[in-house]
Order: C-alpha cells, then structure tokens, then sequence
C-alpha cells in the first residue's frame, strides 16, 4: 500500500498475537504513522479554537456530547485521509462508517465532555486496524502540548522520543485510570463497583476523560496500567497500538485475547496485569 503522491518494540505477552500482513513493510506502517500524525495534529489545531469557549454542545444521548468541533474535525480527517488512502475505508465516531479488512478508526475530539468545560484533557485519536489487532496509532492533546505515535514493528514516541511502559511490579504501588460510560445504571457495565474494588489494592485510580489519553499515558510509563468498558473502537486503536509499541501488554478484561473492537480493554506494562485481572474477573 502507497500513499498519495502529496503525503508523505519490546514485544509484549498479549493474548492476540497475530501474523502481520506479509504485504506491507515497516516503512510502510511509519509512514501511515506520519500521516497520522499530521492530519491529527491539524485536527486538533481546528479544534482548539473553541477551546475555553464554553462551545454549544448537544447531547446525543445522556451525558453524552457532541459539538461542532468534532463534527469539523471529522469532516477534515475524513477529507485528508480519502485524499491520501482512498483504498482504507474511515469509521469515526460522529458520522460511523463501514470497517473493512484494514480500517481507519478515528475519534475526532475524544474527551468533548472535558473540551465544553475548558478542562485540558483532550485529544484526536486517528489508529489503523488490521488483521485483527491496532497497526498505527496517533494521539495528539493540543492543551497539554503532547503528541504519541506508535506502529508495528516500530518504537511508540511521546513528543518525537521513545517511550516505554512503567518498571512497576507490584500493584500496591501502581498508578492506574479508568473512566465511565454516560449510562451508570447497571453492574458491571457502570465500572463504578470495579473502581471501588480495585481502589482498595493500588496506590491510586485517575479518571481524566480520554481513553486514548489514558493509553498513551500507559504508553509513557505515566500509568501503570488502564482498564475500561463501554467504549469504541476509536476510542480505543491509536492508544492501544501505541501500548503495544511501548512494550504494554492488552487484554480484554476476562483474560481472553484484546480486541478493539470489542470495546473494553485492559492495558499494562505487562508486571501487573495477571494481579489486576485477578479483580476484575470478579466484576465479570
């Protein structure tokens, strides 16, 4: 696969490992990575100027949001990438979209909860998915200055350096987050007894807002692991790839092999991950 003439790990124990595509090389995953990189980063530069507006924003369900920023910036990632990849079909959170054998799975402004209220903590996420696992991740948070970019085969980066999971090994001393889905009114899928439970054996549980965020923050060695349900695949691929290109480990929550697409996951630096399944098997 090529792009538009215009555009130019430490393995992990995960459950999936699947035989990547023999058709496409190295070169070819960073340059997808790049590509990323750059339409998020011009995403997010659209939408940052409604950052610390108090922008319009309607909701598409309960305590779920939507305003023009992600709308905008799904139409330019959208654009930019028919322009640079046609053949790779795009599902994004405000509009959807049908997957295909390699996908584009893109959340325009994840963490809209977050941007309406001026909190700092958000991001365009833009990850590829193929032969069933993420392949190309980027994750751009404009207030927080930061970007993170991982692929198969390559190194995950935070601002352009290499960036590895956490050396944490005992889950008495770890940092973790999680998050919580617009519908609490049921258990398991609230996560709230989870994080009530789990609350009890770490050092401490953030909850800022943006999966792909909390990803990346696994990625960087920030957090020592990150578990969610109730989620999407574009919440979830660009940071999930990242993780993996950090030296993380991912599962689904019961063990079993991580699938994006699925939409809850489990992402550590691989020390604590057999200690944090042990809980959450209990919350199944």
């Amino acid at each position: 696969m090529t792009l538009a003439p215009a555009v130019a790990a430490r393995s992990t124990r995960s459950a999936a490992v699947r035989q990547p595509d023999p058709t496409v090389t190295v070169s070819e995953y960073l340059e997808l990575s790049a590509l990323a990189l750059d339409i998020a980063r011009e995403a997010g530069a659209l939408v940052s100027a409604g950052y610390r507006t108090r922008p319009v924003a309607s909701e598409k369900a309960a305590r779920d949001l939507v305003t023009e920023f992600d709308l905008a910036s799904e139409t330019l990632i959208r654009e930019r990438l028919a322009q640079a990849t046609p053949e790779i079909p795009v599902v994004a959170e405000e509009t959807g979209g049908q997957p295909g054998t390699r996908t584009w799975y893109c959340d325009p402004l994840d963490g809209t909860m977050n941007f309406v209220h001026g909190h700092p903590f958000w991001s365009v996420s833009i990850g590829l998915y193929e032969t069933g696992e993420p392949c190309v991740g980027a994750v751009v948070a404009p207030v927080l200055g930061l970007a993170w970019t991982g692929h198969r085969g390559g190194v995950s980066r935070r601002a352009g350096e290499p960036c590895a999971v956490s050396t944490t090994e005992k889950l008495g001393a770890a940092l973790l987050a999680t998050g919580f889905p617009p519908e609490r009114d049921r258990e398991p899928a609230s996560n709230l007894a989870t994080f009530v439970d789990v609350m009890q054996y770490v050092q401490g549980v953030r909850r800022c807002g943006s999966a792909a965020i909390d990803l990346c923050l696994v990625a960087d060695g920030t957090y020592d692991g990150y578990w969610e349900r109730r989620l999407n695949a574009w919440d979830l691929c660009a940071g999930a790839c990242i993780v993996l290109g950090a030296g993380g480990h991912l599962t689904s929550l019961d063990g079993t092999a991580a699938d994006v697409t699925r939409g809850q996951l489990l992402a550590t630096n691989g020390l604590i991950h057999d200690a944090m399944l042990e809980i959450l098997r209990n919350h199944a």
